[in-house]
């Protein structure tokens, strides 16, 4: 089997889509998609999709992209609607969550405090609640790393690596497990070949962050979870690894670092 550990499903670009995107990723043994929220405004709906979909489950977070229009009150709401989804064997993770140095409006002194406090506050809930994080790491793994020394939470995922060797020690031996997707796909990505050939397999999880970061094949049209074997066909060449090891291992690792997951493997 497979797993999608990130794939925003419930994305304008899917819109009325959703029941056949799940269908066909299902068809390819994508068994698990990972659907994380962004934003208070969604967080009913990823419970949703995750609830109508047998191969979905779900994580609640507010992503640094929508941090600008985020409210204070939207961390009460969130630690609420955590605390309400504890029973929710479809709801695995805090995610997804993190910071943003790539956008310019989100790099300015007063929205990188507001990055800052959002960040903290809910890495305050994922340690709360004992749950793993999705983290959202743009140009900005080592500020993500210092609040996590600071803050404890028992893993996660660094989504979409895209970090330094170094940085990417650090993360596993902080319990974390690092996110490789379409990206990996480029010959020109060079790094992140290296490392995806490299680091240890058992720090490997897959991911196709749909409709985002489409695979070489695809570029620039939508990506889509029915992907992932094929971008987990790329690692299994990377690694001189089979395919049938590069799905078991990778799929183990997910549900090791959402160990929620466990319920459905």
């Amino acid at each position: 089997m497979w797993i999608d550990t990130h794939c925003h499903l419930d994305a304008a670009e899917f819109a009325g889509e959703e029941d056949v995107i799940a269908t066909q990723a299902l068809q390819k043994n994508v068994s698990m998609i990972v659907i994380p929220a962004v934003a208070r405004d969604n967080f009913a709906t990823v419970a949703g999709l995750a609830h109508q979909h047998a191969n979905c489950t779900y994580a609640l977070g507010i992503h640094p992209i929508f941090v600008p229009q985020a409210q204070e009150s939207d961390l009460a709401v969130l630690r609420e609607t955590v605390e309400a989804a504890m029973n929710d064997t479809r709801f695995v993770a805090l995610g997804e969550i993190g910071l943003d140095f790539f956008v310019p409006m989100l790099t300015t002194p007063e929205m990188r405090e507001k990055q800052d406090f959002f960040y903290s506050e809910q890495l305050k809930i994922a340690r709360d609640f004992g749950l793993p994080v999705l983290l959202h790491v743009r140009k900005s793994q080592d500020s993500i790393l210092k609040y996590l020394r600071r803050i404890q939470v028992i893993g996660g995922i660094a989504h979409a690596f895209n970090g330094s060797f170094q940085q990417a020690e650090t993360f596993i031996s902080l319990g974390f497990k690092l996110g490789f997707g379409g990206a990996m796909t480029f010959t020109r990505a060079l790094q992140i070949r290296r490392m995806a050939a490299t680091l240890p397999i058992e720090s490997i999880v897959l991911e196709t962050d749909a409709p985002d970061i489409s695979p070489a094949w695809l570029h620039p049209q939508r990506n889509s979870p029915e992907e992932l074997p094929r971008i987990g066909q790329v690692l299994a060449e990377l690694r001189a690894m089979s395919l049938e090891d590069v799905a078991r291992v990778t799929s183990a690792n997910a549900v090791a670092a959402m160990p929620r997951l466990s319920h459905f493997s």
